[in-house]
């Protein structure tokens, strides 16, 4: 099994590709500029006896995403399995948005991975010869309400990524692949750090979830490393929330 993570040098994609090769997974690692973590973990799994490469690719470049999967198959082997977790957030006001920054969240958080299925697609399906295969894209929950005030177009990016994961996985069900899209809550990551560090917007945000508190990177990669196996083989077309219980606006 050859698994490919796009963003896996930190937070999720991180903490998936540590579980993932715990479970026998061999792990391609994408990232675009933290080469550093990206080889600690390579190194952290083969020390471990597992397999995995550290590969350098910026998903907003068609090219980029054919040449991931080109090195992650000479390397590890034919791509069996795909989670997309590369994505970038931005905290803006409809009125102050920036044209050139939206193009650049969407080119990150959505058509990078539309084109990243596309390649599965024509990797895994067993009409082109594949053994079939797994997707699963990481999306938000900030896609279910419009986002946290200030997110309104990272929400958008992230619903648009729901709803195309829905008709990717119908058009591929009788070739052999299924996609899910994991939508976690509020997580604890290097891309959340700044906020929840000010211990006020914290408690704010806690407030919101109906557990009461943030989730952790591990526990979002529990369930991506579930989705990815044979347990969740009639799974397929579906969202998964992720979330802690969901939003509870004014329940505190």
């Amino acid at each position: 099994m050859t698994l490919l993570i796009t963003g896996g040098a930190s937070g999720i994609g991180a903490a998936t590709a540590h579980l993932a090769a715990s479970r026998g997974h061999k792990v391609a690692i994408n990232y675009r500029s933290r080469d550093q973590q990206a080889r600690k973990i390579v190194a952290d799994i083969e020390a471990k006896g597992g397999k995995a490469v550290a590969l350098p690719g910026d998903v907003v470049r068609e090219a980029d995403i054919r040449g991931l999967f080109d090195a992650a198959e000479k390397a590890l082997g034919p791509v069996t399995h795909l989670v997309n977790s590369a994505g970038i957030g931005l905290n803006s006001s409809v009125k102050d948005f920036d044209a050139a920054a939206l193009e650049r969240l969407f080119a990150v958080n959505t058509i990078g991975v539309i084109l990243c299925c596309r390649e599965a697609a024509r990797r895994m399906s067993t009409r082109n010869g594949g053994k079939g295969g797994v997707v699963v894209n990481v999306s938000s929950m900030a896609g279910t309400i419009g986002g946290r005030p200030g997110a309104a177009a990272y929400a958008s990016s992230k619903a648009a990524v729901d709803s195309f994961t829905m008709g990717f996985a119908k058009e591929l069900a009788t070739e052999g692949i299924r996609a899910v899209s994991l939508r976690p809550g509020m997580i604890e990551t290097e891309m959340t750090e700044k906020t929840l560090s000010d211990r006020e917007t914290r408690s704010a945000i806690e407030s919101t979830i109906a557990m009461g508190r943030v989730g952790q990177a591990g526990e979002i990669a529990n369930a991506v490393v579930w989705l990815l196996s044979d347990e969740a083989s009639f799974i397929s077309g579906v969202t998964l929330d992720a979330s802690g219980g969901g939003f509870v606006f004014g329940k505190r």
